[in-house]
């Protein structure tokens, strides 16, 4: 089969597409012939060698796909070749073939283009799993940081959709435009105060929950906008790992921190957070309550092009490779 591959670590220039040996599907897995692979963040450190892919994943880039069952494997029974599919995972979505188990293989929302979906899966499941699990509730105020991003256009309509009042930064004036037609009450230029905006849209109150995608450099910042009883969730560290957090305010504010990562969780939690996207989101996603982030798209012979193109800050939405 052909896959994207990088012989070494180093800029996008690294990436070309090779012939490697197809996987199978072992016991518990399915075997997919992928139709669209989805760009992540995630993908542009494992190509810079700042984020090896877990133990017994494969070294291919590539964290969701879609596509169709090319085969299953023993103990697989839900599953049928042909079916159409989307899968979260550990690795190797950029190649034209991927083995996964069976778990984490959803069908498709209905209504949605194939190549679309595989930009869905990976999101939804880090915006859920993160938000359930610091307890988004309806009235609360969330706060999203890079709200046109992959991550950020699908957070600002789950939380529009749990009935959170949702506020979001982003860089430009049309980038805050965006967050701001996806849902947001408003939307604050990150290179301004963005704190000072935030107090003054809520009167004071701040953030219930942050979701937040750039790790330490807004962790002093994001204390400072947490409300009482706040709950700051990190993500990503786009801003680095290494930070200064005051004890004291935290526990002034009895607020909490949080850092979740997805991709080295055990495959029993991620089949349950599969599940919950299937039957939480993709309903939102099939009336119309949420829509599929803008996309650009990209052939995978001009991967290359596609990591530049998500390093530049210039994206909106989502970034996919197609085969």
């Amino acid at each position: 089969m052909r896959a994207v591959v990088a012989e070494t670590s180093g800029p996008p220039e690294v990436l070309r597409v090779a012939e490697v040996p197809t996987p199978s599907a072992g016991a518990g897995e399915v075997l997919i012939r992928v139709a669209a692979s989805g760009v992540n963040r995630a993908d542009l450190l494992q190509r810079q060698g700042r984020y090896p892919p877990p133990r017994g994943a494969s070294e291919i880039l590539g964290l969701e796909v879609s596509g169709e069952i090319a085969s299953v494997g023993d103990g697989v029974d839900d599953w049928a070749v042909g079916e159409k599919c989307v899968a979260l995972l550990a690795g190797g979505g950029y190649a034209e073939y991927v083995a996964v188990p069976a778990g984490q293989v959803v069908r498709p929302p209905q209504g949605i283009d194939l190549v679309t979906t595989s930009g869905l899966i990976e999101v939804a499941a880090t915006v859920v799993s993160n938000l359930t699990l610091v307890g988004l509730r309806a009235g609360e105020t969330l706060l999203v940081h890079g709200g046109t991003g992959g991550i950020g256009t699908f957070a600002i309509q789950y939380g529009a959709a749990l009935g959170a009042r949702v506020f979001a930064t982003a860089g430009r004036p049309r980038k805050l435009a965006l967050c701001r037609d996806l849902g947001a009450t408003d939307a604050f230029d990150y290179h301004d105060d963005w704190q000072a905006a935030l107090r003054r849209a809520t009167d004071g109150h701040g953030a219930d929950v942050i979701l937040d995608v750039i790790g330490a450099k807004y962790l002093p910042s994001n204390l400072d906008a947490l409300a009482l009883d706040g709950r700051l969730v990190v993500i990503g560290l786009q801003g680095g790992r290494t930070g200064t957090l005051d004890l004291g305010k935290l526990l002034a504010k009895r607020a909490s921190v949080t850092a979740t990562g997805l991709r080295g969780r055990p495959a029993d939690q991620k089949t349950a957070i599969c599940a919950e996207v299937a039957r939480t989101v993709w309903p939102l996603i099939e009336s119309g309550r949420i829509k599929p982030a803008a996309e650009t798209r990209y052939h995978a012979e001009d991967a290359a092009e596609a990591h530049r193109h998500l390093a530049s800050g210039d994206a909106l939405g989502k970034l996919i490779l197609t085969w």
